[in-house]
């Protein structure tokens, strides 16, 4: 750990190493906007104290059972007027010319394996049941 005027300064690997947490959790804390961004960027990218303290908040917020997206309302800057939710991402399937499933992007892989396998299944049992009702049709 560098020490530069009276800021501690920490690479990557010291405050992932420090926290217990993966560098790619601290990277995807970043891009979720519940971690600020390095306070030097770029390949040299380095961390102060105040990032070691907030991801022992997130740790501890998280203990207590919170969700990441609650722990980013919890921590986020309320001096601004009015503060918004995360905004949620969700994947749309069009299944049939009628039907459209709306799945949210932010699900567990083995739990998004699952749901695919069921919008195929369905998929499939709706197109066969086109095809019989064209059949008939004849």
């Amino acid at each position: 750990m560098a020490k530069e005027g009276s800021k501690e300064r920490r690479s990557l690997e010291e405050l992932s190493r420090e926290s217990g947490l993966p560098a790619r959790t601290i990277r995807y804390y970043i891009a979720r906007g519940i971690l600020p961004p390095p306070l030097v960027g770029g390949r040299d990218a380095c961390y102060g104290r105040e990032h070691a303290e907030r991801l022992e908040k997130i740790a501890a917020l998280q203990a207590r059972g919170l969700t990441l997206a609650q722990i980013a309302w919890q921590l986020a800057d309320k001096s601004e007027e009015e503060v918004l939710p995360q905004a949620t991402a969700w994947w749309s399937y069009s299944i049939a010319e009628d039907v459209v499933i709306q799945v949210r992007s932010q699900m567990r892989p083995w739990r998004l394996k699952r749901v695919r396998a069921l919008i195929s299944k369905m998929a499939a049992e709706l197109k066969a049941a086109e095809a019989e009702e064209e059949g008939h049709a004849r």
